[in-house]
């Protein structure tokens, strides 16, 4: 039996949020920015009047406002997103249990169990976006065909408020004749790569040999030939699966540069805080730490090591992370911009198990108080709030923590 698969992309969806919150902004070209005060002035949302003008996701402030200099800027209210995504969600869920979200504003549904109930995939579709522009205030697109790579093109192939049926009959009508950068998992390295090899379109990499891909892109090349010829069989994954971590990490860029160590060792800990109350919320003991760095010349290094013995401790992963940092950085002649602490070589914390030598006996006692210690925040943390606990030289920082 033929799947059918849908793809729902909320169309502009911060900046949606934002009109569905107050509809004075649908009269302007409008756009969703980070803080210029925290260093994150860029776009990350637009308006379809905004879009006209060819503003972009991603773009500077300035730049955007070069193209389009009416243009009215909103700060970003990122707990009304997820109040909104979860509205959204539990709408899907309504017609089946196999919903695989795929970042804030897009999730593919399996609705080939549903069509009984509910009509074909283009019925459900069109019957989904007519219910959350009524419910929740916002327009979606909707991809429909029978593999999750053909219905996330579908659900691009025309924005906004719209439904794409991508079938085995009309794919190569409708999606060989594409840029080559339309293709899923295309990125603009990629995409430049091919077109120095003639490649063009996705037709042209659906026709072109297999095996040259491979030679010339790796693994890469394989998946998306496989894609461009619609030879994709994954699943649909149910709404409750959570995929096993590879890696927890925290990153900051900071509202002034980093210039001295007292100002690097600070924001290391509240990083790793961070870090390692993840580690123990999910159950994870991290072997190895990896600390990126960039400067205010936006080049970024990363510099990783093995830890002696698996952690989730605060207290193990800033002494890490700051011998990483002094190491490779002159803190005095190179400022920071931002960091980012990364425990990687995750362990199942109930799996670990550790041989305590009595030469290291204090060693390992200090490091139980500091477990107890570390637990005991988490506790008051999750009964109490966030902030309700905190180190002093967080109180009134000015890095924008």
């Amino acid at each position: 039996m033929e799947r059918v698969i849908l793809h729902c992309d909320c169309n502009c969806f911060f900046a949606s949020v934002e009109a569905a919150l107050n509809p004075e902004l649908n009269k302007y070209a409008f756009a969703v920015c980070g803080d210029p005060e925290q260093r994150h002035g860029i776009i990350l949302a637009k308006n379809e009047k905004a879009k006209k003008y060819g503003v972009k996701t991603g773009e500077a402030i300035w730049q955007a406002k070069a193209k389009c200099p009416q243009l009215l800027t909103v700060p970003s209210h990122y707990e009304e997103y997820k109040d909104f995504s979860k509205r959204i969600f539990d709408i899907y869920c309504q017609y089946t249990d196999l919903v695989e979200p795929f970042g804030i504003d897009e999730c593919w549904l399996d609705v080939t169990g549903s069509t009984h109930l509910f009509g074909s995939g283009k019925e459900i579709a069109d019957e989904l976006r007519e219910t959350i522009k009524k419910e929740v205030g916002v327009t979606i697109s909707v991809g429909v065909s029978y593999n999750k790579i053909f219905a996330k093109m579908g659900s691009d192939y025309k924005k906004p408020d719209a439904t794409t049926e991508i079938t085995p009959e009309n794919f190569k009508e409708l999606l060989y004749p594409l840029p080559i950068g339309d293709l899923f998992m295309v990125g603009r390295k990629t995409a430049e790569k091919l077109r120095n090899i003639g490649i063009r379109t996705i037709g042209d990499v659906a026709e072109f040999d297999e095996n040259q891909l491979y030679r010339i892109l790796g693994e890469n090349g394989r998946i998306i030939w496989r894609y461009a010829n619609g030879y994709d069989y994954s699943p649909v994954l149910r709404f409750d699966y959570r995929e096993a971590y590879k890696s927890i990490g925290n990153g900051a860029t900071f509202k002034r540069d980093l210039v001295s160590l007292d100002d690097v060792r600070t924001c290391v800990f509240f990083l790793c805080d961070k870090v390692a109350a993840r580690l123990r919320k999910h159950n994870y003991e991290c072997s190895a730490l990896q600390v990126g760095i960039k400067d205010t010349h936006f080049q970024t290094i990363q510099r990783s090591t093995q830890l002696s013995s698996p952690t989730d401790l605060s207290y193990d992963l800033r002494n890490t992370a700051l011998s990483l940092i002094e190491a490779n950085v002159d803190i005095e002649k190179e400022p920071i911009r931002s960091l980012t602490v990364t425990g990687t070589k995750l362990l199942n914390g109930d799996e670990v198990c550790e041989q305590i030598s009595f030469l290291d006996l204090e060693y390992h006692i200090k490091r139980e108080k500091e477990h107890r210690l570390e637990c005991t925040k988490d506790n008051i943390r999750h009964k109490y709030g966030l902030g309700t606990i905190t180190r002093c030289s967080f109180i009134d920082n000015d890095f924008g923590f």
